[in-house]
């Protein structure tokens, strides 16, 4: 896939009478000029020079806001390069300059490592392991030595999925604690979210474990019965302990990447999963998936303990559960589990900032989740924001973002790593996506 990218390492890049968003506080600076080179912002202001052969964009009337991170992503955990590239361009073109990939395979590092050399034009990539799971780790000690192996390896996290035990579980955690390799993901049922926290997870993502630690006797209740992230019993959640959560949540410096867009589409009773056929963004996704992704909707409404309104009174509580983080300074991270089901790499990223609009986050508060926020959790102080100084990741919209969380959708270029990638370059590339 040949886009043309300009790279501010050959060529400044100036972006003119432009609408700046610099996510220091929630603020517009109209009428500023922003000058890139060698892949950072070099200057800011109205009165900005550049050299003579520097690409021009007229960014009148027009709103600049750093770049988008995806930390719950999936690149194809697979030997073929070429599927990985497109969904890295798919991330790319919807301004998401930063991923955390949450399924790990040994060929990410090479991906890595071609981004970081610029070979390969993409986000910036983090990368998790082959996932810690009921299957993959059966015993204490073949949990410790894969999490050595994987720390070995050069892996940035490590990635927990369901079916880790009361005997696995702490030696995974220990070992990782031990050789400082942060582990996130989902918190196993027999874990629970408690032992999680006292463990340090680096994130719990889904708000996998919260609505369970809430349903009286969840002891007696097979993984089965409570069903995923607990949608089966969330109706019978006490949320007298919602304060207890959230305190031990922000004490603990746990981060958390709610993934709602699951919970809003895939679990929900009213998303219409036929009609996703016909959604735009359908169309970057294989058919064969697509009717993998309606089929799994049917199956979980076709499950006996599936209750219309059990299931509403499930994602209510999420809601809920997420506004709570933001009044509690429990740090929230953008992130919506893509691809997965109804949910196109990219695009529905942003769907996941109107979810936390619709949870009670401003849309200044749910942006930060994708860019301050992340800056933070990466320590990355240079990132995240706009100023002179800080990485040119940014993303140039048609409308303000602070006004109606849909604008971010609005995109007319976006600046990946100091390189320009413009609207036409970005709707040829989806055009050659399109299957």
């Amino acid at each position: 896939m040949a886009q043309q990218w300009v790279d501010s390492r050959q060529q400044e890049i100036i972006i003119r009478s432009v609408n700046v968003i610099p996510m220091d506080e929630e603020r517009v600076i109209a009428n500023q000029t922003v000058l890139i080179k060698d892949g950072k912002i070099t200057a800011i202001g109205s009165k900005v020079k550049s050299g003579k052969n520097a690409l021009v964009i007229d960014g009148k009337g027009k709103y600049l806001m750093p770049g988008l991170a995806e930390m719950h992503a999936h690149v194809p955990p697979i030997d073929d390069l070429q599927p990985m590239k497109e969904v890295l361009f798919l991330f790319a073109a919807n301004g998401i300059t930063t991923i955390r990939g949450m399924l790990g395979h040994s060929r990410h590092l090479e991906l890595r490592g071609m981004i970081q050399r610029g070979e390969i034009n993409g986000p910036r990539f983090y990368t998790t392991g082959p996932s810690f799971n009921g299957i993959s780790v059966k015993t204490a000690e073949a949990g410790a030595e894969m999490v050595r192996k994987q720390k070995e390896a050069g892996y940035d996290f490590l990635k927990l999925h369901p079916g880790l035990n009361l005997e696995t579980f702490p030696a995974i955690a220990s070992t990782a604690n031990e050789l400082g390799i942060p582990f996130a993901g989902h918190v196993s049922f027999a874990v629970g979210v408690w032992r999680a926290i006292d463990a340090g997870y680096s994130s719990i993502d889904h708000l996998d474990g919260f609505v369970e630690a809430m349903v009286p006797g969840i002891d007696t209740l097979t993984e089965q019965q409570a069903g995923l992230f607990g949608m089966f019993v969330g109706h019978r959640a006490d949320q007298s302990g919602i304060p207890k959560l959230m305190k031990a949540l922000q004490e603990k410096s746990i981060w958390v990447v709610p993934t709602q867009s699951l919970a809003e589409r895939w679990f929900s009773p009213t998303y219409d999963a036929e009609g996703f056929r016909n959604h735009p963004h359908s169309k970057y996704m294989n058919p064969k998936v697509v009717d993998q992704w309606i089929q799994s909707k049917k199956t979980l409404q076709a499950n006996p303990n599936y209750n219309t309104k059990n299931i509403e009174s499930f994602i209510k509580l999420r809601r809920k559960l997420i506004l709570e983080c933001q009044k509690n300074d429990v740090g929230l991270l953008l992130g919506c589990d893509a691809p997965q089901v109804f949910n196109v790499p990219g695009f529905s990223t942003h769907h996941e900032l109107a979810y936390l609009v619709d949870c009670g986050l401003t849309p200044y508060q749910a942006i930060k989740t994708g860019t301050v926020n992340v800056a933070r959790y990466l320590k990355l102080p240079d990132s995240g924001v706009i100023r002179t100084g800080a990485v040119a990741d940014l993303i140039l919209l048609t409308n303000n973002p602070l006004t109606d969380i849909k604008h971010t959708q609005s995109i007319e270029g976006v600046v990946l790593n100091g390189k320009w990638l413009s609207k036409k370059e970005i709707d040829t590339g989806l055009k050659k996506l399109e299957k």
